[in-house]
């Protein structure tokens, strides 16, 4: 398998490209990372140092790889954080290229905007630019329940709320939606759960909740899933991978002390999930 990943690069820490890439080879993939940022750390942090590289010079690295007959190599485009409104037409224009090259090809797309925290942390322009022009074009979005709301102008909250604002989404274009974070009133205390809707069904996963947000790690699960959906075109399977792998990283992380995810400590957990989460089905 080969993934294209249109993200950030971080020199300390683990987000985007930087999240992304390591779990995504311990799978067997081939990753063909595009920066679209090469910052000395994740915004979290406050202060940064580093380019945002312009759309005009990503669009020139993609050029560069197309011109080396990848493209029609390329089972999967990535695309998470977008921190400027320009590389929208640069990550849709080579998703077109790609699907040229590979119509079997699918793109998914991580419509990171915010969380309901902490609200929008990305400039004003971006959701709507996400939301009008290119999710449309996405295979695979994961957003978490805040985004997904925004994306289909709902509140989910309930399963059957978040189950109807995917089926929104889901008629913008995407075929396979995956909710990172359900936080719905009435769950098992202590948890928090992902779901996953596609044309074969919907799947509701639960896992302990841990008091810790660790940057990153939606980044993880976005390539995580990807890959194994592709792979077994499967999405019960891929959420059941995908949680078990998530969870023994942020848990690992958690209980190291440290604030940046344990990305190479962790790395059994992508190559051998443990399974220890079953997906049921709830529609």
């Amino acid at each position: 398998m080969k993934v294209l990943s249109i993200q950030s690069v971080v020199a300390h820490g683990h987000v985007g490209n930087s999240a992304a890439v390591f779990p995504l080879q311990r799978l067997g993939v081939e990753v063909v990372p595009i920066p679209t940022v090469n910052f000395s750390n994740h915004t979290g942090y406050g202060a940064w140092r580093g380019p945002l590289l312009p759309p005009s010079d990503v669009a020139e690295i993609l050029l560069g790889v197309e011109e080396r007959g990848v493209f029609p190599q390329v089972d999967a485009v990535l695309s998470g954080y977008q921190g400027g409104t320009g590389i929208a037409d640069v990550i849709i224009d080579a998703v077109r290229r790609v699907k040229a090259a590979n119509p079997a090809a699918l793109y998914a797309c991580d419509p990171v905007m915010g969380n309901a925290k902490s609200g929008c942390f990305v400039a004003p322009e971006i959701p709507v630019l996400l939301r009008d022009r290119v999710v449309p074009v996405a295979d695979i979005i994961t957003p978490n329940q805040f985004e997904l709301g925004f994306l289909t102008g709902t509140e989910p909250a309930s399963v059957e709320e978040t189950l109807a604002s995917a089926d929104l989404a889901r008629a913008m274009g995407p075929s396979t939606v995956l909710v990172t974070s359900v936080e719905r009133p009435d769950r098992e205390e202590g948890t928090i759960e992902m779901l996953v809707v596609d044309t074969a069904g919907s799947w509701l996963v639960s896992t302990p909740h841990l008091p810790f947000k660790a940057n990153g790690s939606g980044d993880v699960t976005a390539a995580l899933f990807t890959a194994h959906y592709v792979q077994t075109k499967d999405a019960a399977l891929a959420l059941e991978r995908t949680a078990s792998s998530v969870f023994d990283l942020i848990d690992l992380t958690y209980r190291s002390g440290e604030r940046e995810l344990r990305l190479v400590q962790a790395q059994e957990f992508y190559a051998t999930p443990r399974m220890q989460f079953k997906a049921e089905q709830v529609r």
